[in-house]
């Protein structure tokens, strides 16, 4: 009896360690977000995935997706490939930029160019951003 009592401690004891505890240094962790933030969710994804480098969409691009640039440069702007606008505010499944994302367009390649796909988590993160309005947050 008493070997099933120190048994029952030492799982209690190790669920409770086991429990994720995030450090306190770490200000932003990767996840799906409820109201995600342009600044924040959107413009990670596109700086971690390599978006906003020179060789894709950089400052110097005709669509920048850099810090201070790509918001203007996708809210309700016109796409180039086909008769679309790359954010449409509210409608995920029309914006140009989903579409390329999903690789669904009917013009080009899927985006990110020669990467792997967003996975769910930055392609939901992007839809629910559109979906709730685009703002600039």
């Amino acid at each position: 009896m008493a070997a099933l009592g120190s048994l029952g401690f030492l799982l209690t004891a190790c669920t409770e360690a086991a429990a994720p505890v995030e450090p306190p240094d770490i200000p932003w962790v990767r996840g799906l977000r409820d109201t995600p933030s342009f600044a924040t969710d959107v413009q990670e994804i596109f700086d971690r995935r390599g978006c906003s480098l020179s060789g894709c969409h950089g400052a110097a691009s005709t669509m920048p997706l850099t810090p201070g640039l790509a918001y203007d440069a996708l809210v309700r702007v016109p796409a180039r490939a086909e008769a679309a606008i790359l954010v449409m505010p509210f409608d995920a499944t029309q914006s140009y930029l989903m579409r390329r994302i999903d690789g669904t367009q009917n013009i080009g390649s899927r985006m990110p160019l020669g990467g792997a796909p967003l996975d769910s988590i930055d392609a939901a993160n992007l839809r629910r951003w559109i979906t709730q309005g685009a703002r600039r947050n």
